[in-house]
């Protein structure tokens, strides 16, 4: 019961120390100023001893000529470049092995958790034997490996491997083509981001259409099924086109090409699409498989090769038409092959009907290196394999624990409503596991990123390197070099949250 004061007639005001919001105002204020205090001693200290050493500080190094060579960049550089081109350079080439790494390591690691959760043993048994391997091995340990005990063993210029497409693989890193496109060819990429809007566009439409109706709309299965006889012609065309590299009748006989192609497209009109499917399958397994054994061991048997490519295609075609016998009727399936052909189909009328030209520049082999074409030194290529394989295994790990987080009674209501295994991933399990699998994901993005600065351990010029290296030991500017290289960190680490924080909510359970 308040007491109260007999002159005024009211309650005393109690005290502001023992006010709950004055405290939390004044221990906010209190901490603030502790932390200014504590940063402002430090940038006094930091001055008083710059000059006491007769040292300067500030950024108009940048502007000054570096003076050495960066062994990969993505834009021109010469010895007479400046120190912020360098800082740009190293930039890039840490941006061009995240963004390819997190790709790779993505797609790798997503394949191999839900693998581990496989009812084949011995697919679960792989998945989990490289898990556990390359999770208990130190990612600089790897890198050298990937380095010197597979990229520096790899054979002489002269004798290097040739892959398909005409890339090359040696001691001096990847020779692949060089895109030369025209001036003609931006309306290209203009149409190739339309195209992707737009399937997007339809892809979720045409769902909410199912969600709402039970079902796609007429015209979607109808022009689903155009489109997949047109994917599959022109993935027909690719394949024995391949194969008459290899099948000398085929490859001198263009109207074969064309009969295998329409053959293939025309079987996936009717019932017998998994046949078409597993031609496919065989005639890609067979090319590829004879390709890279001919190029890595070329002492073997030209007829062994043949006949262990033959095998390996048989078998890969038989598990198609297995998976492709249990796929669902078109009419609720996903339009797929509609989204594929537009994606290809409009950049490709607007290629044709511009008159635009993408050349490639092929490289050659001449007397002591190839002319022309680009090189990926095997810098690049160790540092992203093993950045790529390395995090793969833990994204893999944190899909594995999504997967598992989810009910057992969703898959068995997804299995009482006759969805196939693959269904039941992609349409109920994982879109409820990745609200599990996001966050854990988003650490995984980041350590890839910043793991990346091990690149300087086998030359690689990235951010580190190139400028916290090299940059900072011939300037002496320590306090700038590294306020700008952790501002960078700090900036790839802040992007890739909010963008992961942003989809998080996209995928998150909303209560009703």
């Amino acid at each position: 019961m308040a007491v109260l004061d007999h002159t005024t007639g009211s309650a005393p005001r109690p005290s502001l120390l023992n006010d709950p919001v004055f405290r939390g105002i004044l221990y906010q204020v209190l901490v603030a100023a502790a932390v200014i205090a504590f940063f402002g001693w430090i940038i006094l200290n930091t001055a008083q001893n710059l000059a006491a050493q007769n040292k300067t500080t500030g950024f108009d190094f940048l502007f000054r000529t570096a003076g050495f060579d960066i062994s990969f960049t993505l834009f021109p550089w010469s010895r007479s470049s400046f120190y912020w081109q360098a800082f740009l350079a190293g930039l890039l080439n840490t941006l061009l092995v995240a963004v390819i790494g997190i790709f790779f390591a993505t797609i790798l690691g997503f394949t191999l958790g839900i693998a581990r959760l496989s009812s084949n043993w011995l697919i679960a048994r792989v998945a989990t034997v490289y898990i556990e391997t390359i999770r208990n091995i130190p990612l600089l340990l790897q890198l050298f490996f990937w380095y010197f005990a597979v990229l520096k063993a790899m054979p002489a210029v002269r004798q290097s491997f040739e892959l398909p497409l005409d890339i090359f693989i040696n001691q001096r890193g990847l020779m692949v083509p060089r895109p030369m496109p025209d001036h003609e060819f931006i309306w290209v990429v203009v149409a190739i981001v339309v195209s992707i809007i737009l399937a997007i566009g339809i892809g979720i439409w045409a769902t909410r259409e199912r969600t709402a109706t039970g079902r796609y709309p007429r015209y979607v299965i109808n022009a689903s099924k155009v489109a997949d006889a047109a994917v599959s012609l022109l993935i027909g065309l690719l394949a024995f086109t391949l194969l008459g590299h290899i099948v000398t009748a085929i490859g001198a006989n263009p109207a074969l090409v064309w009969i295998g192609a329409v053959v293939v497209a025309a079987l996936s009109l009717t019932r017998f699409a998994p046949i078409g499917r597993a031609i496919l399958g065989f005639v890609f397994t067979w090319v590829i498989l004879s390709t890279l054994l001919s190029a890595m061991f070329s002492t073997w048997s030209t007829l062994a090769i043949g006949i262990g490519s033959v095998i390996a295609g048989a078998v890969v075609a038989w598990i198609v038409q297995e998976r492709a016998a249990d796929r669902p009727p078109s009419e609720a399936r996903f339009p797929t092959a509609l989204l594929i052909l537009i994606v290809i189909g409009i950049p490709a009328f607007i290629y044709w009907s511009t008159g635009a030209e993408l050349a490639f520049e092929v490289p050659v082999l001449e007397r002591f290196n190839f002319k022309g074409g680009f090189q990926l030194p095997p810098e690049f290529v160790a540092l992203v394999f093993g950045l790529s394989i390395y995090t793969a295994a833990f994204i893999a790990e944190n899909v594995r624990g999504g997967i598992r987080a989810v009910s057992k009674g969703q898959t068995e209501a997804a299995q009482s409503l006759g969805l196939k295994e693959g269904d039941r991933l992609r349409l109920v399990i994982v879109p409820q596991a990745m609200r599990v699998i996001v966050p854990p994901l988003t650490s995984q993005y980041l350590n890839l990123t910043k793991n990346s600065s091990l690149g300087a351990a086998i030359g690689y010029p990235e951010l580190v390197n190139v400028f916290t290296g090299t940059t900072l030991n011939q300037t002496g500017k320590a306090i700038e070099v590294i306020a700008m290289t952790m501002a960078v960190y700090l900036t790839f680490s802040l992007l890739t949250s909010a963008f992961m924080n942003w989809y998080n909510s996209r995928v998150a359970l909303v209560e009703r």
